[in-house]
């Protein structure tokens, strides 16, 4: 299984990338475009290669959810592009997201908002090699070397937790992007960020022994680790349609809750050009469905307001929260204003 199918590491651009390339939007076709038949014409922009936290839309396509509700739903090929920037310049309607990336993009004014959550807790954690005696918590991470991805919040993110487990959070940050677990592997560096159920999986299949930390196991705050964001714009010029895709793309999610095994046929069968090794894709797919997917209450794709002010005002605390003109903001956002769950069914 190739690690650069991994959704974390696209999370998002820097801030000012977002607004260099606003003027796309003029650019973008037109948000009415409609297919031969008659049905509305949605782009979802991916956030990576296809991979397990796509699977409800794959599933919702194959088994003719969007059809049934009148929708032509294309899947934009990832290109290396933010979707926070595609969405927000109108050049797809829809696209995946993760809620710290977005809080950023939000802030500095980006068109959108979170229709769904795909995940309801961080679905990444703090991994060291198991060997290591040294580190045991957290706060055993001072002084030590972090192989990063280069956002916006790793570093912040990092110290909030070290700080948390009652660390002082001075570690050295090396960005290295998807190179990052090989360093870690070969103890080039102390510790980095694996999603659980990507390389998480793929280290315990190389005979990789981890030691995991979960941030909110120190009181960090949670996070809707992956969520599905819309253009502001297109959701006001079209509830109904909006209301639809939302509850089809649910359903396809909940398929996936439901049927893992199943629905991880289906996300291979759609791109088996990429991937290949179904049983890793059912066993990633299983431990998504099982821990991930679900809130308390059993229910799938739902946010609260609390959420998303717990890891916004650490955000915005942490001075990451800026502008359209890239100055700090000197009051916290209306977090309300973030997501919701108007288009999902009850």
């Amino acid at each position: 299984m190739n690690r650069e199918s991994n959704p974390v590491k696209k999370m998002c651009a820097l801030v000012m990338t977002l607004f260099m390339a606003a003027g796309l939007a003029a650019c973008a076709g037109g948000d009415d475009a409609a297919s031969g038949d008659g049905a509305t014409k949605i782009r979802f922009a991916l956030d990576w290669t296809p991979n397990t936290n796509h699977t409800g839309l794959y599933v919702a396509k194959n088994k003719g959810y969007f059809e049934e509700a009148g929708l032509d739903v294309e899947i934009l090929p990832y290109n290396d592009s933010n979707p926070d920037l595609m969405v927000d310049s109108g050049q797809a309607d829809f696209g995946i997201s993760f809620q710290d990336a977005a809080t950023i993009s939000m802030a500095a004014g980006a068109n959108i908002k979170s229709v769904l959550a795909v995940e309801q807790t961080w679905a990444t954690v703090v991994s060291v090699l198991a060997e290591r005696d040294d580190i045991n918590t957290p706060k055993d991470l001072d002084g030590k070397k972090f192989g990063s991805f280069g956002l916006p919040s790793d570093e912040a993110v990092m110290r909030g937790v070290i700080q948390a487990a009652g660390g002082k959070g001075e570690f050295e940050n090396i960005t290295l992007n998807t190179a990052a677990y090989e360093a870690l592997y070969s103890g080039d560096v102390d510790f980095t960020v694996p999603y659980v159920a990507w390389e998480g999986i793929e280290a315990e299949d190389r005979g990789v022994k981890l030691k995991n930390f979960t941030y909110t196991d120190y009181g960090f705050p949670d996070c809707y680790q992956v969520i599905v964001v819309g253009n502001n714009d297109w959701l006001k010029d079209h509830p109904e349609e909006a209301k639809k895709f939302v509850q089809a793309l649910q359903r396809g999610y909940e398929d996936a809750v439901k049927d893992p095994d199943g629905s991880a046929e289906i996300l291979q069968k759609e791109n088996a050009d990429l991937l290949t090794d179904l049983d890793f894709l059912k066993r990633s797919q299983r431990m998504l469905s099982k821990d991930f997917m679900l809130d308390d209450e059993g229910k799938f794709g739902r946010q609260k307001e609390e959420r998303w002010a717990g890891l916004g005002t650490f955000l915005y605390d942490a001075d990451l929260l800026v502008d359209d003109k890239n100055k700090q903001l000197t009051s916290p956002p209306n977090w309300a204003d973030y997501f919701t769950n108007e288009y999902l069914a009850d």
